[in-house]
C-alpha cells in the first residue's frame, strides 16, 4: 500500500519515533545567512552540502549583539562563512575605491564578530568567497577592493555556478591537497574528476572582482590561479580553518569533500568538548602574576597575559597552579610572595561567581561541579623563605600546594641547573625545607633544579616528587630538560614530569610547534610510563607555542590526544590526574 504523503504524523513516527534515540548525533554547522530586501535568505547549496556531508545546517541571522552570536556558538561544531557582497573598506581603515561593489552593512559586523570568537573557541571554519575575505579582514589579513586592474583571468563570470570556469594550483604540502585527493576525506560516488593528481590543478567556478592580496601570518596561501590571485587559504596555526574564494557548494558531488572535511573537524572538536566536559583539566604552571604590576584585568580579554577567565573558558581550561616567582635577589622575599598571593585572592573574590581558590584536588572537583574555574597557589623558588623555616609553615598556611626550590641560579636550598655548584646538590637547609615540606604536605618541586640537586631531593623526599614544569633533554639537550635516566628515577620513587611549552626546552633552533610538545610527551610516556607524566605550560613564563599559544588554545592539546587513540582515563591522567595523585598522596601524609 502507497505512503500517503500527506500523512505526515505517520511519516514522523515512522521516522523520529520508531526507535530511540529520536536521531543520530550529528555535527551542527552554522551558515552565516546572507541579507538583502529586508530578508535574511541564503543559496540553497550551502545547506545541502552541509546535509549531503553528514550534517546537520543552521542558518545564522546577521545580528552583531554578541549574546546571539555566544549563546549561537555554544552549540556549534563547525561554522560557514558564506558568500556575498563587498565588505565596507572602513573596517581596514581604508576609503572606498571606485570599483567597490555594493556593500552589506547589515552584515559585516555580526561577520567579524562571530570569526574571531569563532576562533578563539577552536570552532572548524570554512570560508567561501566572501568567507574567505571574512576570515582575512577578521583575523589580521588584507582584502583588496577590487583585482580587475591586476587580473589577467576572467574572474567574475556570468555562467551557471556549477561550471567551473578555470583552474587553481593546489600546493602539494596543504591541507587543501589532501582534501581533494582523498588521502584524507573519502569522495561520495566514487574518485572526483576535478584533481590532476601530478599537478594538483583543480577545475574551480569563479564569481568575484576582489580576493585575499595578503593572508596575515595566522594563515598561508596554498592555491593561486593563473594569473597569481590567491584562491584558498588554510591555518599556520593547526587550527581547522580554510578559505576558499571559489563556490565549491555549486558544484554538486566535486564541491563535496571539503565539506566532508569540514564535518570530520566539527566531529573532533565536539568529541574533543565532550572530553572535557568528562575530565578536570589542570594546567600545573603558569606565571601569570608575574604580569600583575602591569594591572592586568583576569576578568577581560587581556590582550597582555594568556591566562584569563576569557581565555580558560574558551579553551575549556578548568584548572591552572598560579605561582609566585621571585628573582634572585628580591627584598622581603615572604612580604612579595605574599603580596601576589593577596593579588590573586582580590581577582578570585572579584569573580567568585566564576572561579575559586582550590587547596587540595576534591577542591578543584567541587569547583567544576558547580560550574568555577579554580586557582592552586605555588611558589617559584624557595628563595620565598629567606632562609627561615617559619616562613615555610607560613606559606603552609596560606594554601600553596608546591614549591619550586630554586630558580635559575643556586638558592640557599638547592643548587641550579642554570647555577655554580654552590652546594654540590641540596644544602644542609634545603634537607630541613624538603623534611618540612613533607611534613606540612607540600609538594616538592625540582623542576630548575640541578642533577645533583634532583637526585639529592629524590633521596631525601619521603614523598614523590614533581617536576611541574620540565621536558626532555634527549629531545632537547638543555640543562633545564631531565634526562632519561633522571625521568625514570622518578617514576620509580611515583614522581610526575610535566612537559612544558617553552620553546627553547622544546626545540634548540627554530620555532616550537604543538608537534613538538606532543613528540615531548610521547617520548616522556615512552620512557616513564602514562601514570607519569603531564602538562606545565609555563604561560606567562615565556610559554606558549604555535598551537598552544595560551588558554584558549588548549582544547588542541586534547584533540592531539584523541587523534592518538588515547582513552578518557589516559586523557585524564596527562590533564592533571597524574600530578594530582601525587599531590593526594603528599597532603594525606602530612603530619
Amino acid at each position: 500500500m502507497a505512503t500517503n504523503p500527506f500523512d505526515w504524523q505517520s511519516q514522523l513516527v515512522a521516522s523520529a519515533y520508531a526507535s530511540f534515540p529520536e536521531a543520530k548525533r550529528k555535527p551542527v554547522i552554522g551558515i552565516t545567512g546572507n541579507y538583502g530586501e529586508l530578508t535574511c535568505k541564503l543559496a540553497e547549496g550551502y545547506y545541502k552540502s552541509v546535509q549531503r556531508a553528514g550534517g546537520v545546517p543552521v542558518i545564522i541571522p546577521p545580528l552583531s549583539d554578541t549574546d546571539s552570536i555566544i549563546n549561537t556558538l555554544e552549540h556549534l561544531d563547525g561554522l560557514i562563512l558564506s558568500g556575498g557582497a563587498d565588505y565596507d573598506p572602513h573596517y581596514a581603515d581604508e576609503e572606498p575605491w571606485p570599483t567597490l561593489g555594493t556593500i552589506n552593512a547589515e552584515r559585516d559586523l555580526p561577520e567579524l564578530f562571530i570569526t574571531q570568537l569563532a576562533y578563539n573557541r577552536q570552532l572548524p571554519i570554512l570560508g567561501i568567497c566572501r568567507g574567505i575575505q571574512t576570515l582575512a579582514m577578521a583575523l589580521g589579513g588584507h582584502v583588496r577592493q577590487d583585482i580587475s586592474d591586476i587580473q589577467q583571468l576572467n574572474h567574475s563570470q556570468e555562467e551557471e555556478r556549477s561550471v567551473a570556469t578555470h583552474t587553481v594550483t593546489i600546493e602539494k604540502d596543504s591541507l587543501l591537497s589532501k582534501i581533494y585527493s582523498g588521502s584524507q576525506w573519502s569522495i561520495v560516488n566514487g574518485q572526483s574528476s576535478m584533481v590532476n593528481r601530478q599537478s594538483s590543478i583543480l577545475n574551480v567556478n569563479s564569481f568575484h572582482h576582489q580576493a585575499v592580496d595578503e593572508t596575515g601570518p595566522r594563515f598561508r596561501a596554498v592555491a593561486y590561479s593563473e594569473d597569481g590571485i590567491i584562491e584558498a587559504m588554510e591555518s599556520t596555526e593547526y587550527k581547522s580553518i580554510i578559505g576558499v574564494q571559489w563556490h565549491p557548494e555549486c558544484l554538486v558531488e566535486d564541491g563535496l569533500p571539503i565539506f566532508q572535511w569540514l564535518l570530520g573537524e566539527a566531529a573532533q572538536y565536539r568529541a574533543t568538548c565532550d572530553v572535557h566536559n568528562r575530565i578536570l583539566s589542570l594546567d600545573t604552571h603558569c606565571d601569570t602574576p608575574m604580569f600583575f604590576p602591569q594591572n592586568v584585568d583576569f576578568g577581560s580579554r587581556d590582550s597582555k597575559i594568556l591566562v584569563d577567565l576569557h581565555k580558560m573558558t574558551e579553551g575549556h581550561q578548568d584548572a591552572t597552579i598560579m605561582v609566585a616567582y621571585l628573582p634572585q635577589p628580591t627584598d622581603h622575599p615572604k612580604e612579595f610572595a605574599d603580596n601576589i598571593f593577596d593579588k590573586i585572592e582580590d581577582i578570585v573574590a572579584k569573580h567568585n561567581q566564576y572561579i575559586g581558590i582550590a587547596r587540595t584536588p576534591d577542591d578543584l572537583w567541587m569547583n567544576k561541579h558547580l560550574g568555577k574555574k579554580s586557582i592552586m597557589l605555588g611558589i617559584e623558588n624557595g628563595h620565598a623563605l629567606d632562609g627561615k623555616i617559619d616562613n615555610l609553615r607560613h606559606f603552609a598556611e596560606r594554601g600553596i600546594v608546591y614549591m619550586t626550590l630554586c630558580h635559575n641560579g643556586d638558592n640557599d636550598i638547592c643548587d641550579s641547573a642554570r647555577g655554580e655548584h654552590t652546594h654540590d646538590g641540596v644544602s644542609a637547609f634545603g634537607r630541613e625545607v624538603i623534611s618540612e615540606m613533607n611534613r606540612l604536605g607540600i609538594m616538592v618541586d625540582l623542576s630548575h633544579a640541578a642533577e645533583k640537586s634532583f637526585y639529592d631531593a629524590l633521596a631525601l623526599s619521603k614523598t614523590p616528587i614533581v617536576c611541574s614544569h620540565s621536558s626532555c633533554r634527549a629531545l632537547c639537550d638543555h640543562p633545564r630538560n631531565l634526562t632519561d635516566d633522571q625521568m625514570r628515577a622518578l617514576a620509580q620513587h611515583g614522581g610526575v614530569m610535566q612537559v612544558t611549552l617553552y620553546n627553547g626546552f622544546l626545540v634548540k633552533e627554530g620555532e616550537a610547534t604543538i608537534e613538538d610538545a606532543m613528540r615531548h610527551l610521547e617520548h616522556a610516556i615512552s620512557v616513564m610510563g602514562i601514570d607519569h607524566v603531564g602538562l606545565g605550560t609555563d604561560f606567562d613564563g615565556d610559554g606558549g607555542i604555535r598551537g598552544l599559544s595560551c588558554s584558549s588554545e588548549l582544547l588542541n592539546y586534547t584533540r592531539e590526544l584523541l587523534k592518538r587513540h588515547y582513552s578518557d582515563e589516559d586523557i585524564q591522567k596527562l590533564w592533571g590526574g597524574n600530578f594530582l595523585r601525587v599531590m593526594r598522596l603528599v597532603q594525606q601524609s602530612r603530619a
